[in-house]
């Protein structure tokens, strides 16, 4: 207890209550589900919040806890400089005392952004340029360059040809013309526009004297090439052939190439774009390599490699490079010649810099990882441990750090290095809070607050905060019988399938495959395992979707196409330089007559995208509401209930529900809309009622909910009961995909695949289709999986749970590490057989699992 004085004049010192118990305590809190929570957690500890999807524990974790000490830091901030940082939430909360300032580590994937990687995000980048301009050794004569100029994303750095991307984009013959036996005039440059403007371009060639009547491959080779590359624009006079009676104009040649690469550098849309990437060949700038970088930066080298040459290699392979030089002491630095300053006191310092955190991402299983590894292609879990280790280096002391999953994507090897950090971050004098799945990571916790029992409105109550093991007398918990090991994702093994059929690669080659034979069955739910970077998301979700893909009729190899499926709409062309894979020789696709990748991708970019429109129970919602007797008496057809189009919405917020508030030196806010009070549609529109319920108020369903109020309604009730069976009962209709986790977004994407009529020979590919969930909706989720094969279709996951491994009818395990010591297929077979194998690192884990389910 602590005394102080209120004033000068104050004879008696006025008590004030400084408590220190180190606990943090919540008080009151209700944010999202959280039903008025009073909660104390220990500082000083790890503490794992667990509880299934949905519970209200990351609410209570990052709506709560950090959201109150992110407001309270920025309290301290000038207002000025307070518009400039992205702030969050107030949360919903009576009280927090005992809370020391906090740093939240969420799982986000990287963004989209071709100029982002491993380097830019861990600014490692910074020290490599500065290691070059500083301590490089440079051609005979040539000047020292800034540190700018090993940065392909300035200006000065930036490989003039490819501007520092590293990709061409080529258009030649092949690529512009598809079908050559076609004549101009019935559209053989494929690549030139449709419409009016292909039809200017044909009358453009007419004039200028080639003959536009004659099969392609019958003009001469010099015309071909001139329609095709020349970057000539001559003006003609054009009388147009589809109407003599117009008078003539003025009209521009564009070449396929020209064409093309103007629409790519200029255009605003994104459809324009996508169908310009249709008619490249795109590769490594042939300038630069692929790096990205100017000629004469690449003329610089350290320890004989190029900037370029170190930011592609592991970063175990990079450590080993700047190793020697680290390790110089000040005394042996020589004085830098004029050529070279490889052995100077300021190479010895950044060098020992750069080893000193490349380490530390090695330690966290990183180091197959390269600084040039674009951070899109980065999982959620990769990504988060690079931010961990960005945190380790700081050496920051009374923090509280919040992470989300931090064992998401991990192999269970590579867990193990995880917990050893958590202990670090701990031994330094700071708190761990983690948001947490994977059982084995809770058990080694200090504290354990569990969130349920279910999800929504199911959920939101502490059950349990207290040590780890007390959690085994809380019967309603829904985590206990999985952290007891008393329940797996199924309770009895099952006997394998059969296998008929195989699918066969041969050949392949992407990334760390080389020359890789591969084997997947037909008819069953196979399992792909290994450590991180080993090869298995290159394997299934690169070379064989788009083996099949292109089997299928999908796209010609290497141009960046959209297809059909929705859960395949994204087409992920940041790796564009080594976009096609090699691969010599392919059996077994007549088994397979349809393709679908369900990712993890948002359904949706804004918030007018959602649950009911992605899944498209909102089309038989909107329809039955069009069909009341109200609605057909005012004249209102189905447009009218969707808040995306004008007449039916709300006209102050234009179907937004919100809108933005601006403040005087303080960020934008937003609040709800003062004339529909945030229901999106006008008042006419709310007067129309289906079974006593406006259409504002079915959107704020839950899934279970409107499961029983929608059951009449059979296209509807079809999609919310696939829905409920993939554990999202809980999600609103209406409830924007910005909100939505990964985990959310692809069993949402899964749900609406699983409400198509039945049919068999389809291909399902999943990339670690568990990350985000509990163990008990990893077991609804098995359950329909399980529910596809036996319809006949095949399912092949890429996996790091090890109850999921153990109940798959085939695994292939890749290993035996990560990159370059990786790419190999290890073991294939049953379970039990890869639980065998000498070199697996599965292996142990594998057999441990097996073990526990047989008993």
């Amino acid at each position: 207890m602590g005394t102080v004085s209120t004033s000068l004049q104050d004879p008696a010192p006025v008590p004030v209550n400084l408590p220190d118990d180190g606990f943090v305590r919540v008080r009151g809190a209700r944010e999202n589900n959280l039903r008025n929570v009073d909660v104390d957690v220990p500082r000083g500890c790890i503490v794992a919040f667990t509880g299934v999807s949905g519970s209200g524990k990351s609410s209570l974790a990052f709506g709560t806890i950090f959201a109150e000490a992110q407001r309270r830091f920025l309290e301290s901030v000038a207002p000025y400089a307070r518009r400039l940082i992205a702030q969050g939430h107030t949360p919903h909360v009576d009280s927090i005392t005992g809370l020391p300032p906090a740093v939240a580590l969420q799982q986000r994937r990287g963004a989209p952004s071709a100029r982002s990687t491993v380097g830019t995000l861990t600014t490692l980048s910074n020290s490599m340029r500065m290691l070059f301009s500083r301590a490089g050794t440079y051609p005979p004569g040539a000047p020292r360059l800034d540190s700018d100029a090993f940065s392909p994303n300035t200006a000065i750095g930036a490989c003039p040809r490819c501007h520092g991307l590293g990709i061409a984009h080529t258009v030649t013959e092949s690529s512009a013309v598809h079908d050559p036996s076609l004549s101009i005039r019935d559209g053989a440059i494929t690549a030139w526009p449709g419409a009016w403007q292909g039809k200017n371009l044909r009358d453009v060639v007419a004039e200028l004297g080639h003959d536009i009547d004659i099969p392609w491959r019958d003009l001469p080779r010099a015309t071909r090439e001139w329609l095709v590359s020349t970057d000539e624009q001559p003006v003609v006079e054009v009388t147009p052939q589809r109407d003599r009676v117009a008078k003539p104009y003025k009209g521009r040649f564009w070449s396929a190439k020209s064409y093309i690469l103007h629409t790519l550098a200029d255009s605003k849309s994104e459809t324009a774009r996508a169908r310009a990437l249709r008619f490249v060949d795109t590769g490594p700038c042939d300038l630069c390599g692929g790096s990205g970088h100017t000629p004469a930066a690449l003329a610089v080298t350290f320890a004989g490699h190029t900037i370029a040459d170190l930011n592609r290699m592991p970063l175990s392979g990079l450590a080993d490079v700047l190793r020697p030089t680290a390790r110089l002491s000040t005394a042996t630095a020589a004085v830098s010649s004029a050529s070279s300053g490889e052995v100077t006191e300021v190479a010895v310092t950044i060098a020992a810099d750069l080893l000193a955190r490349i380490e530390v991402l090695s330690g966290l299983g990183l180091g197959y990882l390269s600084l040039a590894r674009k951070t899109p292609t980065l999982s959620p879990g990769e990504m988060q441990r690079l931010r961990i280790a960005t945190q380790l280096r700081s050496g920051l002391f009374g923090v509280v750090y919040v992470l989300d999953e931090p064992s998401a994507g991990l192999h269970p090897a590579d867990a193990e290095p995880l917990l050893v950090v958590l202990e670090q971050l701990k031994a330094s004098g700071n708190t761990v809070f983690v948001v947490e799945h994977n059982m084995d990571v809770v058990r080694h916790a200090d504290w354990l607050v569990d969130v349920g029992p279910r999800a929504g409105s199911g959920g939101g109550s502490v059950l349990y905060s207290g040590p780890v093991s007390g959690l085994a007398e809380v019967e309603a918990s829904v985590t206990r019988p999985f952290l007891s090991r008393e329940q797996g994702i199924q309770a009895v093994q099952p006997e394998p399938r059969p296998i008929e059929d195989w699918l066969e690669l041969s050949g392949v080659t992407r990334h760390n495959l080389r020359d890789l034979d591969v084997s997947v069955p037909v008819g069953v739910l196979t399992v792909v395992t290994g450590v991180s970077g080993s090869g298995k998301s290159t394997l299934v979700s690169r070379v064989l979707a788009d083996t099949v893909r292109a089997a299928l009729g999908g796209h010609r190899p290497g141009a960046a196409e959209p297809v059909s499926d929705a859960a395949d709409a994204e087409i992920d062309n940041t790796d564009a330089v080594d976009a096609a894979a090699s691969v010599a020789g392919v059996t077994g696709l007549d088994r397979i007559d349809r393709l679908v990748r369900v990712d993890q991708k948002p359904i949706g970019r804004t918030p007018r995208s959602n649950l009911a429109t992605y899944t498209g129970l909102f089309d038989a919602v909107r329809a039955t509401f069009a069909a009341t007797p109200d609605a057909a008496g005012r004249g209102y057809d189905a447009g009218r209930f969707s808040f995306n189009v004008a007449g039916g919405r709300c006209d102050t917020c234009l179907g937004e529900g919100f809108v933005t508030v601006e403040l005087l030196f303080l960020p934008g806010s937003y609040a709800p809309c003062p004339v529909c009070n945030g229901a999106r549609y006008n008042a006419e529109t709310l007067e129309i009622l289906y079974r006593g319920k406006n259409i504002a108020e079915v959107l704020g369903m839950t899934v279970d909910d409107a499961t029983t109020f929608l059951a009449d309604v059979p296209s509807a009730a079809r999609s919310l009961t696939t829905l409920g069976d993939v554990g999202l009962g809980y999600l609103r209709l209406g409830q924007s995909a910005t909100e939505l986790s990964g985990g959310e977004a692809q069993r949402i994407k899964l749900a609406t695949e699983l409400q198509r009529a039945r049919r068999g020979h389809t291909l399902y590919l999943l990339d670690e289709p568990t990350t985000g969930l509990h163990p008990a909706d990893v077991r609804l989720l098995m359950t329909q999986l399980n529910r596809l094969v036996d319809a006949g279709n095949t399912v092949v996951l890429v996996e790091h749970d090890m109850d999921v491994a153990a109940t798959a009818d085939w695994i292939i395990d890749m290993g035996p590490s990560g990159g370059d010591a990786g790419g190999r297929i290890l073991a294939a077979g049953v379970p039990a057989t890869v639980a065998e194998h000498p070199e697996s690192r599965t292996a142990p884990y594998l057999a441990a699992r097996l073990a526990e389910l047989a008993a």
